[in-house]
């Protein structure tokens, strides 16, 4: 009788199993826990696993065709970024923010990145300049579209790159952090009617304060920004500001 084996993730050589045939797929070079969280953040943030939802372990390692050890350990990794909760003997859940939650991160956020944008306008350069430009265009063109993946997937590359410009790496890892967290209400902002004009007009008045290279002005620009998304998320719960 021919030896039964399965497939090793990280070697891609076999093993024998007794009683069947098990083969896992070929994970990247990047170890297994850190593929995992990415493809779990990357279903939270397209709703694939919505705010409040209990996460099933087993049915989730059974879909990435891995075991539930790997699984258990990228959401206890998640769970330190904020965006997974563990309840006791309840298991993992899907972390929904409560409105304190949204108002908190939002004006402490809208100050850090305020911060940043005015550190990044007394630092920028031409070239600089132009990469700033390039993400700016590929958001009138989304905008324009009505394209909401690609409108919010750029505007996460604009904002970063801001952070970086601030020449502050702690204070780019914090917004960094809160960030991740933040991403599970900011999508929902573009479903607001007008939202799209009028937050691509948010962002031509902080191009037009870096361009200027008036750190005040991006500063303020930036604060805005951030305070008119809370707004819109305060009138899509239909509550006031």
């Amino acid at each position: 009788m021919k030896k039964q084996v399965s497939t090793s993730r990280k070697t891609g050589k076999t093993t024998p199993v007794a009683g069947r045939r098990v083969v896992e797929p070929r994970v990247p070079r990047t170890a297994l826990y850190e593929w995992v969280v990415n493809r779990i953040r990357d279903k939270i943030y397209a709703y694939e696993l919505s705010p409040g939802d209990w996460i099933d372990e087993q049915r989730l390692a059974d879909e990435l065709g891995i075991s539930r050890t790997p699984v258990r350990e990228g959401l206890k990794l998640l769970a330190a970024e904020g965006l997974v909760t563990v309840k006791p003997r309840r298991g993992s859940y899907v972390t929904k923010l409560t409105d304190d939650d949204i108002d908190q991160i939002f004006v402490l956020m809208a100050r850090l990145e305020g911060w940043c944008a005015m550190e990044a306008t007394t630092r920028l350069d031409d070239i600089s300049l132009l990469e700033l430009e390039r993400l700016h265009e590929a958001l009138e063109v989304h905008a324009a579209a009505h394209d909401a993946g690609r409108y919010h997937e750029t505007n996460v590359e604009f904002h970063a790159a801001i952070q970086q410009l601030s020449g502050n790496r702690w204070l780019a890892n914090v917004v960094a952090e809160l960030r991740i967290v933040m991403r599970l209400a900011r999508v929902q902002t573009l479903r607001h009617p007008g939202r799209f004009e009028s937050s691509i007009d948010e962002h031509r008045d902080l191009m037009a304060a870096m361009r200027a290279r008036d750190p005040d002005r991006a500063e303020a620009s930036m604060r805005r920004h951030l305070l008119n998304q809370l707004d819109v998320l305060h009138a899509l719960a239909g509550r006031p500001r």
